[in-house]
């Protein structure tokens, strides 16, 4: 297995394509976006290991996401590859339009209850606009949490991580004597993967991925091969590490809400990330409101139409806490 980074401009870092060709296939699990930067780095390296677009057998996408299947639709029209993703995701990746109809109308749903203004919300279409591809999309083949794959040497199984993205996987496989993973955006060595926003289908988006990152503590892996950037050596330190940032969020969530009275999720965003441009437009109020949402259905928090207060008692709870935090319950 070779890693290839992929250029990106988000501020993920630098996308991962992972290369299989020592045996009789040549397998890819993610191919970075559809920029023509992108597509030469991707064409390059495979060049340099005397392959090409057309010589790819079998493409596995950890998800829906344009900077993780954006040339699969290409490669597989060179190839004739069979490219493979959660059946959750199938429809987008696919570009089915009924799919993207609905995902534009739940987001537009979305903006209104969170109290995004009007102006974001227009900044904000407008620059995903400017995101949209046209270029071919694939055919795809679902699969669904533990189906495994083999190729000569070696075996991919499905692991469901939703929460992301709805169909978000990762695929485990022995490599190098040891446990791996390939984590896609579930578990990323910089950055927190959004949640929320970054797939607005998602039904309790965070308990979800707190689900996915406990089950990652649990595999004890030996090593994590992420969709972004470097290697992660102890995954499941990563993974509780994530885990602690997102109960310090929901703390400073309930913060918001104690020094503000009731308020909408835009105004607990504002609180949390400040003014927001571009993707983050999304990403902010969706993340608040995945912690909202958790918070709710805890019973700590009390939704009234849009806007958001502390129950009963929570207050007088943190205020006799004197700067200590019981747990929160995940």
């Amino acid at each position: 297995m070779e890693r290839i980074s992929l250029s990106n401009s988000a501020f993920e870092g630098d996308n991962n394509a992972y290369l299989f060709s020592d045996g009789s296939e040549t397998v890819l699990i993610d191919t970075g976006d559809w920029m023509a930067t992108t597509r030469e780095q991707l064409e390059a390296a495979l060049a340099d290991r005397r392959l090409g677009f057309d010589d790819v057998d079998r493409i596995f996408l950890t998800h829906w996401h344009h900077d993780h299947c954006g040339l699969a639709g290409e490669i597989q029209a060179e190839s004739g590859a069979e490219v493979y993703v959660h059946a959750d995701d199938a429809a987008l990746v696919e570009g089915d339009e009924d799919a993207w109809d609905e995902m534009y109308d739940r987001q537009k749903r979305y903006f209104a209850e969170w109290g995004m203004p009007e102006p974001k919300q227009e900044v904000l279409l407008e620059h995903m606009a400017d995101g949209e591809t046209t270029v071919e999309t694939p055919t795809v083949t679902a699969f669904e949490d533990g189906d495994t794959f083999s190729f000569d040497d070696t075996e991919l199984e499905v692991v469901h991580t939703s929460g992301h993205a709805a169909g978000l996987s990762m695929f485990e496989a022995d490599l190098d004597g040891g446990r791996a993973v390939f984590s896609g955006d579930a578990l990323l060595p910089v950055y927190t993967p959004n949640v929320g926003g970054a797939d607005v289908r998602v039904e309790q988006p965070l308990a979800k991925y707190l689900r996915a990152l406990q089950g990652i503590v649990d595999a004890d892996y030996d090593r994590a091969w992420p969709g972004h950037r470097d290697p992660i050596d102890d995954p499941a330190d990563r993974a509780r590490h994530i885990i602690d940032h997102h109960e310090e969020r929901s703390w400073r969530v309930l913060d918001a809400l104690d020094r503000k009275g009731p308020c909408d999720t835009w105004t607990v965003s504002a609180d949390l990330f400040g003014d927001l441009e571009g993707i983050h437009i999304l990403h902010g109020p969706g993340e608040s409101y995945a912690h909202l949402e958790h918070l709710e259905r805890a019973g700590t928090v009390v939704r009234e139409d849009t806007e958001y207060r502390l129950a009963d008692g929570v207050s007088d709870e943190l205020a006799a806490t004197d700067g200590e935090r019981w747990e929160l319950e995940y």
